[in-house]
């Protein structure tokens, strides 16, 4: 027969449950209720959550004891579900306890703590510590992957008089990026509409005067004749050249939308290797592609895909790699990742938060285009795109889907 601990822990777990609903009305807008975030919090210190403290272990079924009281079956049945949404939810939950020790409460919070996501433990644990209960901030995991944004959010609650705090961990790269190319695209929409209304009529008016020059180029100096000549001419030119530029932004601003199909990944390479191999090998140096396993397929625009590899690939070349590998396979999670890595001289430290910023080049004659139309293509096609340190030299981009 249970001993009584065990319903005086289902009573304690349904009231707070009910705070927990009390507080989460109240705090619309914060994602997940840190009222209720708090109550599975302390139902995991009870021991009533006991698989999400395990790290790196599959959930069990949750199934409610048989033989059990109605009313205890009841409120059993609501902490197994709760307990399973907490293990499921979008978001990592920690528990910091009063020795300061971040312990992971579900899933998401256990892949961030697993071996080969962050690339630095410690100063994740000692971040999630330092976080102040009712303020939010937005934390920098540095990873294996390159840097992930977080919104944190932490609680403070007394579980059997001991101080304790849960911290939420949103992830926000891929909508913080969204928003930052949405803004650019709106940006070089306006710039991209007034330069070419001014541009336009500059262009025509030179090639005017160019030909009114030239009819009256008999009664003028020949000095004058030719520098005039000289001078409409490099307003054409310059014009012409401008024009080109800015219809390189535009293409920018109007990225269609994907059109997402079964796109074989072998395939694809195959045809990315025909297309890029000769022009590698032409300058001495090497492109290899490889997939694993070779039947990895994906939902995307296939167009739009290939245009952000041969992006990649160009990047590569004219960053001076002699070798540049592409890598397909699954990732932690059943997620879907490609590596374009190459030997050429990386991307410095000081620059890397700027590379996918339209208009931003570390080349004296860079456009600024190329990668910032990889991560809207990519965006495009529900992926998203990290520039991450390399083993040794040379670069590495990742784009998971």
């Amino acid at each position: 027969m249970a001993s009584d601990a065990a319903p005086r822990r289902l009573v304690w777990a349904g009231a707070l449950l009910l705070g927990a609903g009390a507080y989460g009305a109240g705090a619309q807008g914060a994602g997940l209720g840190l009222g209720l975030a708090s109550a599975l919090a302390a139902l995991a210190a009870l021991g009533l959550i006991r698989h999400g403290l395990a790290a790196g272990r599959a959930a069990p079924p949750l199934e409610v004891p048989a033989g059990l009281p109605h009313d205890q079956a009841q409120l059993t049945a609501r902490v197994l579900a709760l307990e399973s949404q907490l293990e499921h939810a979008p978001i990592a939950l920690f528990r910091i306890d009063s020795a300061q020790r971040a312990e992971p409460l579900n899933a998401n919070a256990r892949r961030l703590l697993a071996p080969g996501r962050a690339s630095d433990l410690e100063a994740l644990r000692r971040t999630l510590a330092g976080l102040v209960p009712g303020r939010r901030s937005m934390v920098d995991v540095d990873t294996e992957q390159g840097v992930e944004r977080a919104l944190a959010t932490a609680s403070a609650l007394t579980v059997e008089g001991q101080p304790q705090r849960l911290v939420a961990l949103t992830p926000m790269e891929n909508e913080l990026a969204a928003e930052a190319m949405q803004a650019w695209q709106k940006l070089v929409h306006v710039l991209t509409h007034e330069i070419m209304n001014s541009l336009t009529p500059v262009a025509s008016l030179s090639h005017s005067a160019r030909d009114m020059v030239q009819g009256v180029r008999a009664g003028l100096p020949a000095d004058i004749a030719g520098d005039l000549a000289l001078a409409l001419d490099a307003i054409g030119r310059r014009a012409a050249s401008l024009t080109d530029f800015v219809s390189g932004y535009r293409a920018l601003a109007s990225v269609p939308e994907a059109a997402p199909q079964r796109v074989v990944v072998q395939e694809m390479f195959a045809r990315l290797a025909a297309l890029a191999a000769p022009a590698w090998q032409a300058r001495g140096a090497g492109a290899g592609f490889r997939v694993e396993p070779e039947s990895l397929e994906l939902m995307a625009d296939p167009g739009q895909l290939e245009q952000a590899l041969v992006n990649l690939l160009q990047n590569a070349a004219e960053a001076g790699a002699s070798q540049v590998t592409v890598s397909a396979k699954l990732a932690r999670g059943g997620r879907l990742r490609i590596d374009v890595c190459d030997n050429g001289p990386g991307v410095p430290d000081e620059v890397i938060a700027d590379i996918f910023t339209p208009f931003f080049s570390t080349k004296s004659k860079g456009s600024g285009i190329g990668l910032a139309m990889v991560r809207q293509l990519a965006h495009r096609n529900g992926g998203a795109v990290q520039y991450a340190r390399s083993i040794g030299s040379g670069a590495r981009f990742i784009i998971t889907f």
